[in-house]
């Protein structure tokens, strides 16, 4: 789907903010006035024209005011290019968080993240450090966790960690088939990234080994407990070769607020940013999730 055609399709208004002097590009589409709003961050390399506009159209439909954004390095937004910045991309989201609590049509008490892939991962540390997020849903989520990296093997992490260090500003591609080598190995990211599936202007097919050692020192699986009494929705599929379960349902036994965790039957990660019926499921439960959670921020003026 082309950024025209999501705009379209959403009544979406491209808007630009800026997050630490960077100048950030997102599709907002609003709702109805007082309509609980949330924000979307997605998988790694990921632009907004993809998962996180999928799901921000899916949402839009179920009665949410929704913006997609591009974080920095990716897509439209400005940045280091095919970066992955983990400080950034919280910087971003507080941004692209102020920036709903600010809209006219805004309920600044009716704020919520979801986040699918990485995002997922993402979306739980933003909100265990911003309490103006009032509910957090992730979808097929990459709670990494550094502990856990290293728990079976800790002088190969370490290993893996100078390796890309040593090669820090050198670029890799993000997915490449025939098992050549990429950020994302192997056949299912390229099935998505590599074909039309993920067709998309603004994506491009590259990112820095310093990215992956971002990834493999992003603790998510951490901030589960600083969630303090925010409530977080857990969707995940039982088989899933690039966002550990096993790892899913750690943060949701971590979190210390209302939570739920949802199983799909799903027979790869990637059927849930394109396959039916994983997206319209996942959007389901996800919106009535943010409904139900953000009406209740709305009357208790709770965090």
């Amino acid at each position: 789907m082309s950024e025209q055609q999501l705009q379209i399709r959403t009544g979406a208004e491209r808007v630009t903010f800026t997050a630490g002097g960077v100048e950030l590009v997102g599709n907002l589409a609003v709702a109805a006035p007082g309509a609980p709003a949330v924000v979307l961050t997605g998988p790694f390399t990921g632009v907004k024209e993809q998962v996180t506009g999928t799901y921000a159209a899916r949402l839009h439909e179920r009665g949410l005011t929704t913006l997609a954004l591009d974080h920095r390095g990716f897509g439209e937004s400005g940045g280091r290019r095919a970066h992955e910045d983990s400080q950034g991309k919280l910087a971003d989201l507080r941004a692209a968080v102020s920036l709903l609590a600010a809209h006219p049509a805004v309920d600044a008490t009716r704020v919520g993240i979801a986040g699918i892939c990485l995002g997922g991962g993402y979306a739980v540390r933003a909100a265990a450090t911003d309490p103006r997020i009032r509910a957090v849903v992730g979808i097929a989520g990459a709670y990494n966790s550094p502990a856990r990296f290293a728990a079976n093997d800790p002088g190969g992490y370490r290993r893996a960690l100078a390796s890309f260090i040593e090669r820090y500003d050198e670029e890799l591609p993000a997915v490449a088939p025939g098992g050549a080598t990429a950020a994302m190995g192997g056949d299912e990211p390229f099935a998505y990234y590599g074909t039309e599936r993920s067709a998309a202007a603004h994506w491009e097919n590259r990112v820095t080994y310093g990215s992956l050692h971002s990834l493999m020192t992003f603790d998510a699986l951490g901030a589960a407990p600083l969630l303090g009494d925010t409530p977080l929705l857990v969707v995940h599929g039982r088989i899933d070769a690039y966002c550990a379960p096993e790892l899913a349902e750690a943060v949701h036994d971590d979190a210390t607020g209302p939570k739920e965790i949802h199983w799909f039957d799903a027979e790869q990660h990637i059927d849930f940013y394109d396959v039916e019926p994983y997206v319209s499921r996942a959007a389901d439960a996800a919106a009535a999730f943010l409904h139900r959670h953000l009406a209740a921020a709305e009357l208790t003026g709770t965090a």
